[in-house]
């Protein structure tokens, strides 16, 4: 009797376990085709483009690209009917061939080569000879097809207002000296302090408990480490960050700050001069502080300098001296509304210090009270939200949202999504009819005021690699886009040094194969050659890999200098991709030098990544490569 009652129980579990699994792929089947559903865009707003939106993602552009989808799909192993293309394997040009525009430009080879040369049209032979790149471009990690973007949201500081430095860092930098004298007692010495921006770099890593500044690449490896102002050695850099064989140091501890953005230069100049006053031991005050507790007021007096408006006030009197204006910025805007998009404003600026700025950006100049109070540059948005307190405004749902009066600031509380979905038919049209300016609040929000479900249909475009890019990406799916202003001048150096770098590269080579050759010898793999030849030819080649090696030591630390004296490259780390590069890669749809570079494209643009190859691939590709099949166990 005991084994039957247990041998129901078992069928019955197993049939609620398979009930449970079935309602619940069949839940997520509906959610699907809720999340596909076509949506009218506003109104204001009418464009044919999202009339079969659920045809269309923002990650789909190519065909090619389901290369294995299609695979699955056509089962090309067992079909004979399967089409292929025949492939010349001279085809493709060597880059030195006459450019035959008639045959398709400097593509005509290849074109031949795959059978297309007879079936294109003529237009591809206008390309130009050489393809243009600027810091005007706008750069692919990730396959991002314009035309199924549905709303563009945009960061404000730093983003689409970009400020003049060092003028605008340095009242950041003022006011967080004199608050650090007069209300936490830090000897007067402070006020001396001078800010230096052109010392750091973006990508960065704090270390707070130690009064460190390191440089790491994409593998949590330190690369370079500077105490205040001071640069570690290389041994004790590897002392403290390498040689552990508990953990791998991760770098995520709240002790370890991130400079994801520029505001944070002034943080890193100010905290660096208290590490060495610190060290210098000349004021007891110091000595009874920590390193972290000494940053931890460093930041609380700049964090109040951005609210107290020791920053802000000034830039209000005198816009012109901090904000860089930019002429793209209204056609971008109004460009994208055009096409159908809706656009939004998502700021942690308040809404008095937002109207300064934007109505500087919108007219060009500054402006008197009576055309500031109007905030014409409203129109250029859907929606604006200030004080939005990101990164918890994307993955805190219990945010509240207040509605802003513009005329003095003033807040009135709102019932958010409840309020949106009690209006009824055209909820969000009538939500945003009663003011369309905003505090806080949480993504939810957001996407209800835009009729948007799926993250992949906005894009955002910021400047915080941390609180823009990777907390929208990872936490919302949303699509994104990271506004990097240094980038203008790294690929003016990096052209500049194209024939240095073609160099290391060789060189590095030339070191590899010496190495491989190397073992050769060991191996015994090099035939008629005696053993005393062997070590003869093995002292050799360590002396000219000693001597190549030499070189190239020189020639790799001119070459990160070129770029900046102190940190080198922002997105290498030695030869390997810092983290900031790393993180860029990963989270950030595209990039670019400023936000108004997203305007030169036009909404039927779909930008595409370029091929990505690990070592082995990359080996092969080279033209010194030879590819041998074989075993090399066999004599």
């Amino acid at each position: 009797m005991g084994s039957f009652t247990t041998l129901v129980v078992v069928v019955v579990m197993a049939c609620f376990i398979r009930i449970s699994a079935t309602s619940a792929f069949t839940g997520l089947l509906k959610r699907q085709a809720r999340s596909s559903r076509t949506f009218a865009p506003f109104s204001l707003h009418p464009s044919v483009r999202y009339a079969h939106r659920d045809e269309h993602s923002s990650y789909d552009i190519d065909s090619d690209a389901e290369s294995e989808q299609h695979l699955a799909e056509h089962n090309v192993l067992h079909d004979t009917t399967a089409s292929r293309v025949v492939v010349n394997a001279n085809g493709g040009g060597n880059g030195n061939e006459e450019i035959n525009k008639a045959s398709g430009g400097r593509y005509g080879s290849l074109l031949s080569a795959v059978g297309l040369s007879d079936q294109v049209s003529e237009v591809i032979s206008h390309i130009p000879v050489k393809r243009p790149v600027s810091h005007n471009d706008v750069f692919c990690n990730r396959e991002l097809k314009l035309s199924a973007i549905r709303a563009v949201g945009f960061d404000m500081d730093y983003t689409l207002a970009q400020y003049q430095q060092p003028a605008f860092d340095q009242l950041a930098f003022d006011g967080a000296k004199e608050k650090l004298f007069s209300a936490l007692g830090y000897p007067k010495e402070v006020l001396d302090f001078k800010y230096d921006h052109t010392f750091w770099t973006r990508g960065l890593i704090i270390d707070t408990i130690r009064g460190n500044f390191l440089k790491i690449d994409r593998h949590k490896y330190v690369r370079l480490a500077y105490h205040g102002f001071t640069p570690i050695s290389s041994g004790l850099r590897k002392q403290i960050y390498s040689r552990t064989f508990n953990k791998v140091q991760s770098f995520t501890a709240k002790s370890f700050v991130n400079m994801d953005t520029l505001f944070q230069h002034v943080d890193a100049h100010l905290f660096a001069s208290l590490v060495e006053m610190k060290d210098q031991g000349e004021h007891e005050f110091l000595d009874d502080k920590t390193y972290e507790e000494i940053y931890r007021q460093v930041r609380s007096c700049i964090d109040l300098c951005h609210r107290d408006g020791v920053i802000k006030d000034e830039v209000a009197l005198n816009p012109e001296k901090y904000i860089v204006l930019d002429k793209g910025l209204i056609p971008m805007l109004k460009g994208f509304r055009e096409e159908g998009a809706k656009v939004f404003l998502l700021t942690n600026s308040y809404w008095e210090y937002t109207s300064v700025a934007m109505n500087y950006l919108y007219h060009g100049r500054k402006v008197d009270d009576e055309l500031k109070s109007k905030d014409e540059w409203l129109d250029l948005f859907d929606t604006c939200i200030v004080g939005a307190c990101k990164p918890a405004y994307l993955i805190d749902p219990k945010l509240n949202l207040f509605r802003v009066n513009g005329k003095d600031g003033s807040l009135l509380n709102t019932d958010g999504l409840f309020e949106i979905e009690a209006l009824g038919e055209n909820g969000a049209d009538k939500f945003l009819a009663l003011g369309k300016t905003f505090q806080g609040g949480n993504w939810q929000h957001l996407q209800a005021m835009l009729e948007i479900d799926a993250g992949e249909e906005l894009l955002y475009v910021g400047d915080h690699l941390y609180a823009d890019v990777l907390r929208s990406k990872r936490t919302l799916g949303w699509r994104s886009a990271f506004i990097v202003p240094e980038i203008a001048e790294e690929m003016k150096v990096f052209n500049e040094q194209l024939p240095l770098l073609k160099q290391i590269t060789e060189l590095r080579t030339l070191r590899d194969e010496l190495s491989a050759y190397g073992d050769s010898l060991r191996k015994g793999a090099v035939k008629d050659m005696t053993k005393q030849d062997v070590e003869r030819a093995l002292v050799k080649l360590d002396e000219d890999d000693s001597k190549i090696k030499t070189v190239l030591t020189t020639l790799a630390e001119q070459h990160h200098a070129a770029f900046h004296p102190i940190w080198g490259q922002m997105f290498h780390a030695g030869y390997q991709d810092s983290r900031f590069a790393y993180f860029v890669q990963n989270y950030a749809c595209v990039y670019t030098a400023k936000a108004t570079n997203l305007g030169l494209a036009s909404i039927s643009r779909s930008f595409r990544t370029t091929a990505e190859l690990l070592p082995h691939d990359k080996l092969l590709a080279d033209k010194g490569s030879q590819f041998l099949e074989y075993d090399a166990w066999d004599n």
